[in-house]
Order: C-alpha cells, then structure tokens, then sequence
C-alpha cells in the first residue's frame, strides 16, 4: 500500500502491528495485550488524523493511486451489466471520457465520466484523465440519448482538467464544453453528479450540471488546481498549499457556499481503504437521489436545475 507524506506516523504503527503479530504467530510468547494497545493507538492516530485534514492533504487523497475510478464506481454499482458506448460521431472515441448504459437495480442510468488510467500505459491510454472536444461531444451525444429514451443521466466526476494541446482548442474545446453546460441546463432527465477526485476547471463543469451535485469527503473542485494557482500568484508551486487553503475547493468550503448540494461521506482513510463500503454508499446516495427526482415533471425540473445555478454566486448585504 502506498502512504502519503502525512500518513507515515500511521504506516509506521502499521508496520509495529504487523511485526507484533508475526512474533505472536511464530513464537510461544503471548503478545496479545502488546497487539491490542498498538491497534488502538493505531485507530486514535487515524482518528486524529484524518479528522483534521487540510485542504491541500485533501488533495493528495483525491489523488491517492488506489482511489477507485469512474469505471470502478460504475462496474461495482452495475454488477456487470453496463455496456460501454463509444464515438461522438465526428471524430473519434475519446479514451478520457467513457459512458454507457447500466443498471442499478431494476432501473436504467446513462452512466458518463472521465477515466484515469491506474499505471504508466493506461493513465496515457486514458490521457490521463483530460477529455478532449470529441469527448464532451460523445458525452452529450449520450445524455440526449438518456432524455430521448428518459433514462437519468450519472456524471462521474475525476479530472484535472479538459485537455489544453492546441489540436483540442483547434477543434473547438471551449465551445464543446460551453455546449455541454447549455444543454444539460435544460436536459428533460434527472441528472446526478457525483465528484469522485479531482473537480478541475471547465473540464470538470463540462459534465458537472445537474439536478443534485454530490462530493466525496475527500476530493476537490475549484476553477483550477493549487498548483497551477500558485505557479501563477507566486510565480512558483511550493505555495500550494497556502493556494489549496484560499480557493476554498473542499467539498465542506463547496457546501458551506452552496455549490453543491451533499457530502458523501468517506471510509476513514479515503475511499481507496474500503472499496466496497465506498460503492454501497454512493450506490444508496444515487438510487435514493433518483426516486426523488422521478416523479417530478419535465418542466419543473429544468426550472429548478436553472434556478439552482442562478443562484450561485448571488449574495445579499
């Protein structure tokens, strides 16, 4: 397993732990009691821990290596039953954005969101995330699908942002985006956004539109990332930190100013330590989501989708 910088003190008791237990395993010596009190520290420390994270630690977890993927999410919540949809129907399939049809229960979802890779030669394969224009248009491509067939749309969201080559802003990346935020603003279907990781940029906006927007404990969204903040405000990145601190990205600082609507709660640890936990979760999150957005008119959905967006930024004195 893979810790990040202010997760040694917890490795460290990890490896105690498990030293302990082997003497107890290939010795006669009763180590028991040693084993008990280094788990519960071990637990307090966590506790600890992760109940004091900073913005920019929250970061580092959003992008933890072994944090589930969209594919993941949606392959745990389908049981197999998702066939993956490919093309926008002008260019090519874009690998970073992936979407298809699955069920969760006895009901439909158009599933959509970006794909990370999980090592050297998918994370290229999947251009590490970063979607091009054909894939904001196969995105949409499948949403007005859903709305023509009126199955609920699901976004994952994971990105650090759209691809910024110069073929993607030759072939119109802006605009696609653009056309993303227009037409999910008025799409007739339930539209369920959950951010998974990172929510960067236009990139993660170009499927970031709906009816309820819900944010893992332990992930980010902001106009752009600490990094490239920093690099721009002190002319350097080791001031990411402070960056991660004033953009006010965390999903409690998103609730607190009213960008989105809830926080899923995470396993302690984030969501890579208890997979299955983290997929019941945000399973029951979306299923109870749906049979609360289903029965409500076209018309008046939109409405409230508009308003709710309208509404940010929007401050009285």
């Amino acid at each position: 397993m893979e810790y990040l910088d202010f997760e040694q003190p917890i490795k460290e008791l990890e490896e105690q732990l498990e030293k302990c237990q082997i003497i107890g395993t290939e010795s006669e010596v009763d180590v028991t009691d040693t084993c008990e009190k280094i788990a519960e520290r071990l637990a307090d420390l966590k506790k600890e821990i992760y109940g004091n994270l900073t913005a920019w630690q929250r970061v580092q977890v959003s992008r933890h290596p072994s944090r589930p993927y969209t594919l993941d999410y949606i392959g745990a919540l389908t049981q197999g039953s998702f066939l993956e949809l490919h093309g926008d129907r002008t260019v090519k399939d874009d690998k970073a954005m992936i979407g298809g049809l699955g069920k969760i229960e006895d009901q439909s979802f158009m599933f959509i969101g970006q794909q990370k890779g999980y090592n050297t030669k998918t994370r290229q394969y999947r251009n590490f995330g970063m979607a091009n224009p054909e894939g904001y248009r196969k995105a949409l491509r499948l949403m007005k699908s859903a709305e023509k067939f009126n199955l609920p749309v699901v976004c994952f969201v994971d990105t650090p942002g759209a691809y910024p080559g110069l073929e993607a802003e030759e072939r119109g990346q802006g605009e696609a985006i653009a056309r993303n935020i227009l037409e999910m603003s008025r799409l007739k279907v339930p539209i369920i956004v959950v951010i998974i990781g990172e929510g960067a940029s236009g990139g993660a906006l170009g499927i970031g539109v709906g009816d309820r927007i819900f944010m893992l404990e332990n992930t980010w969204y902001s106009v752009i990332s600490p990094e490239s903040c920093s690099s721009i405000l002190w002319r350097s990145w080791e001031y990411k930190e402070q960056a991660a601190e004033a953009l006010k990205l965390t999903a409690k600082d998103m609730k607190r100013q009213k960008l989105i609507d809830a926080i899923i709660k995470e396993p302690l640890g984030g969501a890579h330590t208890n997979r299955e936990q983290m997929f019941e979760t945000v399973r029951k999150a979306i299923y109870k989501t749906f049979t609360e957005l289903k029965d409500k008119p076209a018309d008046e959905l939109v409405q409230e989708r508009m308003d709710k967006f309208f509404a940010m930024g929007v401050y009285e004195e």
